[in-house]
């Protein structure tokens, strides 16, 4: 009774948990019902809650706790139990076909999961979750509630075979092949065929079919769904990516050559499409996707031909009746069709079919008239061009004897793009809709494929952007010098939009030409185009005073770029056909003169467009592009130009720079000093002179703080300006600092800041410790001075300076980090208020203690506390982050374990002295990196946990060594006595570390395995007998017949393996390990998948 009472229970928390408007009541309810999927008697609850029926919700909740405990762990649930499962709720569905939907989803999700997990499990030499189609069937054979319910059960199975699942990815990949491989092998193509055979009989009966009837559409849907999951199997375990898949190949195994060698399959789903409503037909469109990508070798020449030809005969018939492309989803997944024909076949395969001229002027057709439709599908222009890109690229390749007629074609799609696009310029501003322009990433990716389609018929292209280009900048003018320019503001709009786009379409028709050979003819093109733009940039900033066009400027910066790339820098032929027409029309001459057109720009730009946060960090990112070529700078610093803005870096002259601009703003001022910074170093030297010189803005802004600073504590202080003041100039010096990669540029800026100006930076830091807005970049200053980029920090042997340099950084780190630590922060806020202080104050320590310009010995030696303060200030740090957050947040994992890394190498007497709670949470922090996705967080890990284990090793030796002689041990003996003691009191540690380790090479998809054998050895000595149970238990846990082999293996991996740690014993432990390895994939792969894999390359 009370049982009966629990369940009631559990269906009311249910229905309040999905119904109630109560958000508390709902939050209690999911408590409740999160600790029912927890408890132990969970399973006979959920078939009571299964057998009442009562409530769909419950039967819901029945099914997803059922699929979490079948998921959690296949062993938790015998094997009888999971048939059971199994058994009962093919039972369940086939006397309830109509159940809820979501309620069959679950079910049927669940009967797929315990189908997978079990599959290889075996009772009487029979896999007893194997009879899949055989069970099935039963349910095609019923009504159409009961035979969709079987085309779910196939449809899911099939999917969740293919996919991999969050246990999966974040362990073994090589289990989950193995299954997924042995199901293609053994159920596929079976399923594949029913599915197709099923859909036949519906292609039949289609005129008879109703499918405004609910449940003969959905089972026409199901079956369409099952065939297309069929048909995006991963066959061979690549495509782990999905975003990847647009240009992927089907790799379709050889024993399926039939299904696709007598053209029904084709044929079939082109019949579906032109038989069905349009909410089905891009079903069977996204089929014929798949069947136009299966892998080339699948066919000889001639079969390749002839199944192109159909296919190629089918895109025919569905252009010469476009009607159903009417519906979104139908057009969307035509244009994926036709990008397939090119990245599948090649052009001189395609000009050879019969049909190839008609289809090719149909496509031409079908492309212009989407690029007319600019507001439908915008996602799917990117196939439709993605195809023409793909042509006119194979255009040199083609040997074929046949025309391929792309000249006549491209340069129509070319036109009705550029042309549409400028047309919708108007109906955007009039009708105020949504601008395509918005969307830079989707009109950059587009205007590169056009750059390619462009220049097949390069002159005919040319000679449209230019009148085009002519007719929208004279209209632009006159509109400009009309009376009452404002009276037309909406026709100003329209043909700033316009000339906008044709910016844009310019830059990447030039950006173009770097996939093609040198051509002197499209050169002087190019010319020409450049010409017009630079002209209008003239008409542009000479009205700057009076407000300009924040979109136009963008597209001019990308213009920029593109130019840049190709016709500026070091590999550039000076005699270019450009510089001839730029000579004659603009006086641009030679590079020097371009360059200095280009740096103009960006001081025009810098000084007017300080309120724009885009057009500053793009034309700084110019300026950055400029400053890095090598012959490029050195033409830079002649300018007039460049030496006016080394000379005048203030505010006055770039407002971007001043107190008045938003600190989130700030950012972009670190590239604009690493510009001016690299710009400097060419003629700098040693002229300490004009070091001071270029220094002086900042001077003057050092001391003013400096002031401010002093009257912190009286009522005068301003605050706000003293903050925003530091903020910006911290970005500057890191901008320097990173540019500064010689030593003596370095030295001088070292000289400069240190000591006058350092104790400024630590009272800003104590002052505003609660305010990352203030504490990140000051910290990201340091952090980036302690870095000995290019050696730059290597001190003459009678300097202080690396000593100064780190005492400062000591300072700092140990402000901030007490200080942080009595800051409470909200839960949501930890990362950017606290989390992110202290990653870059890890970064700055391992970059000082890796930078190899310090005697850290020297410290002790002398009695100053600075590196001690420093590494006690980062355990502090440590302890209040939680295990978890050093793993959720990429930064601070990546800062902490490089760091961790640095400290076990060099530092192992400083850990060895640590309290246990503080090692053992250390040891604890690597334990679950081992595991971690990141790669290099991983391997960080490996390489910790070897210098601890090998230290370990080596203090026990030592002390076996010390007991034997009676003297003293090594230096530091008493940190490693404690440090054993510590280990001594906690064995499991270590010892789940070896199982993990162990567990990851032998199961995982282990991507660093020579860095994971390094620790492993030494974990092995230090826990020999804990080893040898490990073994038998991995032995035992094997089938019978495979036991003696498992042992070999073990046998084999320390074969031949010494008691030390000597670096010959590793290598021939890494080199076992190897071969361990590979035996423990090949036996886990088993037979199937190793000879499926070499049928799928036969063809």
């Amino acid at each position: 009774m009370a049982e009966e009472q629990e369940v009631q229970q559990l269906e009311l928390l249910c229905k309040q948990l999905y119904e109630s408007q109560d958000p508390n009541q709902r939050i209690e309810a999911e408590k409740a019902l999160v600790g029912f999927q927890n408890a132990p008697d969970t399973l006979s609850k959920c078939q009571l809650l299964l057998e009442r029926g009562d409530s769909c919700y419950a039967q819901l909740l029945a099914a997803t706790t059922l699929t979490k405990l079948v998921s959690r762990s296949a062993q938790g649930l015998g094997l009888q139990q999971r048939v059971d499962i199994r058994n009962y709720v093919l039972n369940y569905l086939a006397t309830r076909p109509n159940l809820v939907n979501f309620v069959v989803q679950a079910l049927v999700t669940l009967f797929a999961r315990v189908t997978k997990l079990g599959w290889f499990d075996s009772e009487k030499d029979e896999f007893v979750f194997r009879n899949v189609v055989t069970d099935i069937t039963k349910f095609l054979q019923g009504s159409v509630e009961h035979c969709m319910i079987g085309v779910q059960l196939l449809s899911q199975l099939t999917c969740e075979m293919n996919q991999i699942s969050e246990a999966d990815a974040n362990r073994s990949l090589t289990k989950h092949r193995k299954i997924a491989s042995s199901f293609r092998d053994t159920q596929l193509f079976e399923i594949f065929r029913l599915s197709c055979s099923l859909l036949v009989t519906a292609q039949g009966n289609c005129k008879s079919l109703n499918f405004n009837d609910e449940a003969q559409h959905g089972l026409m849907k199901q079956l369409l769904k099952l065939a297309n999951n069929c048909l995006t199997f991963d066959f061979i375990g690549t495509s782990t990516d999905e975003s990847s898949d647009d240009l992927g190949t089907v790799q379709i195994p050889t024993s399926w050559r039939p299904a696709f060698l007598d053209f029904t399959t084709l044929k079939l789903f082109f019949d579906l499409y032109h038989s069905l409503p349009n909410s089905l037909s891009h079903l069977a469109l996204s089929c014929l996707v798949q069947i136009a990508s299966v892998r080339r070798s699948l066919f000889n020449n001639t079969e390749r031909a002839k199944f192109l030809s159909q296919l190629v005969f089918g895109v025919k018939q569905i252009l010469q009746n476009p009607q159903g492309l009417s519906d979104e989803k139908t057009y969307h997944e035509f244009c994926r069709l036709l990008a397939r024909l090119k990245s599948n076949y090649q052009l001189g395969e395609l000009v050879m079919v019969e049909w190839y001229p008609e289809v090719i002027q149909l496509i031409t057709k079908f492309t212009v008239e989407s690029l007319q439709m600019w507001q439908f599908a915008p996602n799917s222009v990117h196939y439709l061009l993605s195809l023409w890109q793909r042509m006119v690229a194979s255009v040199p390749y083609v040997k074929a004897t046949e025309p391929h007629l792309l000249e006549t074609c491209t340069h129509q799609v070319t036109s009705a793009y550029i042309t549409s696009r400028l047309e919708s310029v108007a109906v955007v501003v009039r009708e105020e809709l949504d601008d395509p322009l918005q969307d830079l990433g989707m009109v950059q990716q587009q205007l590169e494929q056009l750059s390619v389609i462009g220049r097949c018929e390069y002159k005919k292209t040319c000679t449209l952007l230019v009148q085009l280009f002519d007719q929208a900048a004279r209209a632009y003018q006159e509109l400009l010098n009309a009376p009452q320019p404002n009276s037309q503001r909406i026709e100003l709009t329209i043909q700033e939009g316009r000339l906008t786009w044709l910016v844009y379409i310019i830059g990447t028709a030039i950006g173009g030409r770097v996939s093609f050979n040198n051509n002197d003819e499209h050169d002087a093109m190019d010319g020409e185009l450049v010409c017009r733009i630079l002209q209008l940039m003239n008409l542009t900033d000479s009205r700057l005073a009076q407000g300009g066009c924040e979109k136009l400027e963008l597209a001019m910066l990308s213009f920029f770029e593109q130019f840049r790339k190709i016709y500026v820098g070091d590999q550039v032929q000076k005699n270019s056909k450009v510089y001839r027409r730029l000579s004659e029309v603009l006086g641009l001459s030679d590079e020097s003169m371009l360059l200095s057109v280009f740096i103009r720009k960006i001081i025009t730009n810098l000084k007017y467009w300080g309120r724009s946060e885009q057009i500053i960090t793009k034309t700084l990112q110019l300026l950055s592009d400029l400053s890095v070529g090598y012959s490029c700078v050195r033409k830079l610093v002649k300018l007039d130009e460049v030496q006016f803005m080394l000379n005048n870096h203030t505010s006055e002259h770039f407002p971007f720079l001043g107190n008045g601009v938003a600190v989130t703003e700030m950012r972009c001022r670190s590239m604009f000093y690493t510009s001016l910074g690299r710009l400097l170093m060419v003629d700098l030297g040693e002229d300490e002179d004009r070091f001071d010189a270029f220094m002086m803005p900042l001077t003057a802004t050092f001391e003013s703080i400096g002031q401010m600073l002093a009257s912190a504590e009286t009522p005068l202080f301003a605050a706000e300006e003293a903050k925003k003041a530091l903020i910006g100039l911290a970005r500057d010096l890191r901008g320097l600092a990173f540019a500064f990669n010689t030593k003596t540029s370095y030295m001088m800026l070292f000289d400069w800041i240190y000591p006058a100006y350092t104790p400024i930076l630590l009272h800003a830091i104590e002052l505003w410790n609660h305010d990352p807005q203030v504490t990140t970049p000051v910290l990201k200053l340091f952090a980036e001075m302690v870095q000995n980029r290019s050696q730059r920090l290597q001190c003459d042997v009678s300097s202080p300076n690396g000593i100064l340099l780190f005492r400062e950084a000591s300072k700092i780190i140990c402000s901030y980090g007490t200080h942080i630590l009595g800051v409470e922060v909200p839960k949501g806020q930890t990362y950017p208020l606290k989390l992110k202080g202290i990653s870059v104050c890890f970064s700055m320590l391992k970059a000082a203690l890796c930078g190899n310009y310090v005697n850290f010995g020297v410290f002790r030696l002398y009695g100053d506390e600075a590196l001690d303060n420093a590494l006690n200030t980062f355990v502090k740090l440590l302890l209040s982050i939680s295990q978890a957050d050093l793993l959720d947040y990429p930064k601070l994992s990546q800062t902490y374990y490089v760091l961790l890394e640095c400290l076990a190498q060099d530092h192992m007497s400083f850990l060895a002295t640590l309290e246990p709670t503080v090692f053992l949470y250390i040891l604890s922090s690597i334990s679950e990196g081992l595991t971690a996705l990141d790669t290099m967080v991983c391997t960080g890990c490996c390489a910790t946990l070897d210098h601890i284990v090998t230290y370990l090793f080596r203090q026990l030796t030592q002390k076996g060594k010390k007991n034997r002689r009676g003297g003293r041990g090594v230096a530091g003996g008493a940190g490693g006595d404690m440090f054993l003691h510590t280990l001594e009191l906690n064995p499991d540690i270590l010892r789940q570390i070896l199982s993990t380790v162990l567990n990851v090479i032998m199961y995982e998809d282990c991507r660093n395995q020579w860095s994971m054998s390094r620790p492993l050895l030494g974990l092995i000595l230090l826990n020999e007998e804990y080893f040898n149970q490990l073994r038998e238990s991995i032995i035992r846990s094997q089938p019978p017949d495979k036991q003696a082999v498992m042992a070999q293996w073990f046998e084999n991996l320390m074969d031949g393996i010494e008691r030390n740690l000597l670096n010959k014993n590793r290598d021939r432990f890494t080199q076992n390990l190897s071969h361990f390895r590979r035996d423990i994939n090949d036996s886990l792969k088993g037979p199937n998948m190793t000879t499926s894999s070499n049928d799928m390359m036969t063809s």
